[in-house]
């Protein structure tokens, strides 16, 4: 997980102090082409502190923008730098920096103890002092009682969060996680999001890439959506959605008497519209999604509705996607 910088020659490694007011992470102006393939482009933003979400579809350009981090590609155009400094001219902040990738092979073989164990005297640590690094970051990622288990009887969600300790082995500042999520058991993405959290409490800078909002917002409320190739929105998802606000948004409610419920939901002054597609079933059209939200459980109760789901078909990162773009 060291960056890949060898294949151009230009980085070296000098006597580096580190800028703690410049922001830990800063794209300017950058670019990423592939032939005739725009990957990213004009990607601005600074990041310090704290979880980022990174949002978008497959092909969005995430994974691009994080081997930009890692300097296992050269940028286009633009400039990237880490702790102010350009990586590709001095490679010393990556001594700062853990990064688990989407897809890495494992040894499988290896104890999780041993895998952990290996890597930290990569980082320049003693027989004694890599084992006891190794216990302390498994012990973090919930993995403690494990770690003597070959890694290949452990699943998915216990791999990930091997891959996460291994990148916490040289305790960095800057933690990136390429699609840590994905593949995972409801409960393994409940482990793993813990600790996404708790770095984020220690004042680490995280970013986690996911093509899945809700589970994002699980973790932070600081996202950045990448739609291709470009950078759509950054801020808080709270913020986000009040831009959304110009679009109507549906709520689908599955209950007893659709009719009834409409009466007592149509005095709602957010609610632009009401239909009942089918027996069973009341859509809301509504531009302000979370007042409507919020007046829905009183309305409820109060009213005695026998309410079985309550569900929003298109708040989710493709309709977002759609909004924020002009699209249908």
């Amino acid at each position: 997980m060291m960056p890949d910088l060898s294949q151009v020659g230009e980085a070296e490694t000098k006597e580096w102090v580190p800028d703690n007011t410049a922001p830990v992470v800063m794209f300017d102006n950058v670019s990423k082409q592939y032939g005739r393939i725009n990957a990213l482009t004009s990607i601005s933003f600074a990041l310090s502190g704290g979880v980022t979400g990174v949002l978008g579809m497959n092909g969005a350009g995430k994974s691009t923008l994080f081997k930009l981090m890692m300097g296992k590609i050269k940028p286009s155009a633009g400039e990237v730098k880490l702790f102010g400094q350009n990586p590709w001219k001095n490679t010393a902040p990556y001594a700062r920096v853990g990064f688990v990738p989407e897809h890495e092979k494992m040894h499988d073989w290896m104890t999780a103890l041993d895998f952990i164990t290996t890597f930290a005297r990569l980082h320049g640590l003693t027989r004694d002092e890599a084992e006891k690094e190794a216990t302390r970051v498994l012990n973090f990622v919930g993995l403690g009682d494990v770690m003597l288990k070959q890694i290949g009887r452990f699943s998915k969600g216990m791999r990930q969060r091997v891959k996460i300790a291994h990148a916490l082995v040289n305790d960095p500042e800057l933690i990136i996680l390429d699609e840590p999520l994905q593949g995972c058991d409801p409960l393994a993405r409940t482990s793993i999001m813990n600790v996404i959290r708790e770095l984020g409490r220690m004042g680490r800078t995280v970013l986690v890439s996911s093509h899945i909002l809700h589970e994002i917002e699980r973790i932070t409320e600081q996202i950045v959506i990448l739609h291709n190739g470009r950078l759509l929105a950054l801020g808080n998802s709270h913020a986000i959605r009040e831009m959304l606000d110009q679009h109507p948004h549906k709520i689908s409610i599955t209950c007893e008497d659709p009719k009834a419920l409409a009466k007592d939901v149509i005095d709602i002054e957010e609610v632009r519209g009401l239909s009942i597609p089918y027996a069973n079933n009341l859509i809301i059209e509504t531009q302000h999604f979370g007042v409507v939200h919020a007046k829905l459980p009183g309305i409820i109760v109060d009213n005695s509705h026998k309410v079985s789901q309550i569900d929003s078909p298109d708040d989710d990162l493709q309709s977002i996607l759609r909004y924020l773009t002009g699209g249908s």
